[in-house]
């Protein structure tokens, strides 16, 4: 088939679904396009200083949540938040780190069905490295040895979320992981 047979057949195809009243597949290039990126919240309270000796017993909690909100047809905010705890001896808080990182993210030709996974897996593995360097240096400027976050596998927890949330009967997501 020649080019021009081809650009022939798209158009032939595309005056078809116009007849029709539907509209043809959309032929652009389809992919994930950062906008911007920016921290919403950074807080890091030192309650431990300035006793900075490491415990035997040092505790570090570590919880992360993603959520994404829909701004148009084609753009998103995705946020990742983190609190991180770090406690000693007789749970005596030492520090507590918290981070709302964000990002706007477009989607161009992605298919509806796969816009929530694209938003809850690829967008946040995007953010990642910046979040964790922010958090790495709120810690070590606050006077401990940086706290440096293990990757995070977001297929995983995308599947765990999905599980729960067909556990709960729940066929919408709601909470931080919903798409507004």
């Amino acid at each position: 088939m020649t080019k021009s047979d081809k650009a022939a057949d798209d158009n032939t195809e595309q005056t078809a679904a116009e007849e029709q009243g539907t509209e043809a597949t959309p032929t652009g290039p389809v992919g994930l396009q950062i906008l911007g990126q920016y921290v919403r919240d950074l807080s890091f309270e030192n309650p431990g200083a300035p006793n900075f000796a490491p415990s035997e017993n040092q505790n570090v909690n570590i919880n992360a949540n993603v959520g994404a909100r829909k701004f148009s047809d084609t753009d998103y905010e995705v946020s990742l938040k983190f609190k991180i705890t770090a406690t000693a001896d007789e749970d005596k808080p030492q520090f507590i780190a918290e981070l709302d990182y964000c990002g706007v993210f477009r989607l161009m030709n992605i298919p509806e069905s796969d816009i929530r996974p694209v938003l809850l897996i690829e967008a946040p593995r995007q953010l990642f490295p910046f979040a964790r360097r922010i958090l790495a240096d709120a810690t070590r400027d606050g006077g401990y040895p940086p706290v440096m976050l293990d990757p995070i596998d977001f297929l995983q927890l995308y599947r765990k979320g999905q599980e729960e949330e067909a556990a709960n009967g729940d066929a919408a997501a709601e909470g931080e992981n919903a798409i507004n």
